[in-house]
Formats: C-alpha cells, sequence, structure tokens
C-alpha cells in the first residue's frame, strides 16, 4: 500500500490499481484529490475535511464514486442516495478492494456546552488508520497511525498521550494546515520526541509527498 499524504487531514491510499481518498477538505485542493479516487471516505462534517460542492462535482462526473462517511455527512448527501453509505463504530466494510473497520463515535470537545458532532475513523486494510478529528483507540494493534498534529481540540500532553496508548509502528502527521513554518518546527519537534519515547520513527510528510508502507 502507498501513502500519499494531500493536505492537512486528507491522504491518498492506493494499492494495485485502487486508491481511496480520505477526508478530502477545503485545505486540501479536494477537486484534485478526488480526481483519481475509487472511493472516498470522510470522518465528519467539518469544512477542512469535508468539501460538498468538490465532492458533488466529482460525484457527477463519474458515476461509481461512491463515499462512506458519519452520519451527517451522510444526510448532507442523502439526494445521492445508494452512493453515500453511512457507516459507524464496530462497522466492517469493503471500500473499492479496502478492508475498511470504522472506530470512533465522537469529535473532540471544542466547546464545552456544546455537544461533540459524530466522527468517524477509519483503519484500513489493518494498517493505516486515519482518527479524523479525535483521539479514539481502535481495539486492534495499528500500524500506521495518522496523527493529528495541530487542532483547536488539541494539546501536546495528549499528542504524547496518545501515541503512547495506540503505540503504532509508525506515525505520519496530518491535521497541520492552520501552522505557519515557526509552527510545524515546534510540532515536527514533539512529534519526533513522541516516536523516540516508543524506539520508532513519528514524521510530517510534506504535501504531495508519498510513502510505501511495506517498505517503511
Amino acid at each position: 500500500m502507498r501513502l500519499t499524504k494531500l493536505g492537512h487531514a486528507c491522504v491518498r491510499l492506493t494499492k494495485d490499481d485502487r486508491t481511496i481518498v480520505i477526508d478530502p477538505g477545503s485545505f486540501s485542493d479536494a477537486s484534485g484529490a478526488l480526481a483519481a479516487a475509487d472511493a472516498v471516505l470522510i470522518t465528519h462534517e467539518h469544512f477542512d475535511h469535508f468539501d460538498p460542492d468538490a465532492l458533488r462535482a466529482a460525484m457527477a462526473e463519474r458515476p461509481g464514486l461512491d463515499v462512506w462517511t458519519s452520519r451527517v455527512v451522510a444526510e448532507n448527501l442523502s439526494d445521492l442516495g445508494g452512493r453515500v453509505h453511512q457507516v459507524g463504530h464496530g462497522d466492517a466494510v469493503t471500500v473499492a478492494g479496502f478492508d475498511v473497520h470504522v472506530y470512533g463515535e465522537d469529535h473532540e470537545i471544542l466547546h464545552p456546552d456544546v455537544p461533540p458532532i459524530p466522527n468517524t475513523g477509519f483503519l484500513v486494510d489493518g494498517e493505516v488508520f486515519h482518527p479524523g478529528d479525535a483521539l479514539t483507540v481502535p481495539s486492534e494493534p495499528v500500524r500506521t497511525l495518522c496523527l493529528p498534529g495541530n487542532a483547536p481540540w488539541l494539546k501536546i500532553p495528549e499528542l504524547y498521550a496518545y501515541t503512547r496508548e495506540v503505540g503504532p509502528e509508525r506515525a505520519f502527521v496530518i491535521h497541520d494546515g492552520l501552522l505557519n513554518d515557526i509552527g510545524l518546527k515546534v510540532m515536527q519537534t514533539h512529534v519526533t520526541k513522541a516516536g523516540e519515547e516508543l524506539g520508532k520513527e513519528f514524521t510530517r510528510l510534506v504535501p504531495g509527498t508519498s510513502v510505501d508502507l511495506a517498505a517503511a
């Protein structure tokens, strides 16, 4: 499997001749991200993860493109009928030839008085876990973690605690589109240290960079 960081929280996973894209939002050139996708996974409805206009345009051009997503996004796209598949915690589905296990129910808290929105994380082929905007720990091993590096809902001590609990073999940073160059350096320092604690290498991929997970 090959993982490509496409910007902010968006990644592309390719296996053989099949491709899925996770969270093509407005910070990630969603139209470009969707161009080669056989299927789309969306964790939740926030604009940096879900660009409805770009997704609708891509689906109009390609009748075979389907979406698997959380309840609110599925409701937003309900006019597209059976091409939109609502999934939730505990589900296991096959998506464009990939085995996908769904973990997590809620977005991390953004406001003390506002209930969290739904958020669904995706573990793909037992290899790559994309948690969306949550610090969900799957009940099965995670070899490759898409690690949120910066968010209004995330503190650095939580990043350390999360990587310790998941214990991945490797981690690649996602959710970093709000940072300038200084912020990226600070974040990478802590991401590196979090990996060193576990004897692993955690890093941030520059958008557009690909990694062959069989060799990583």
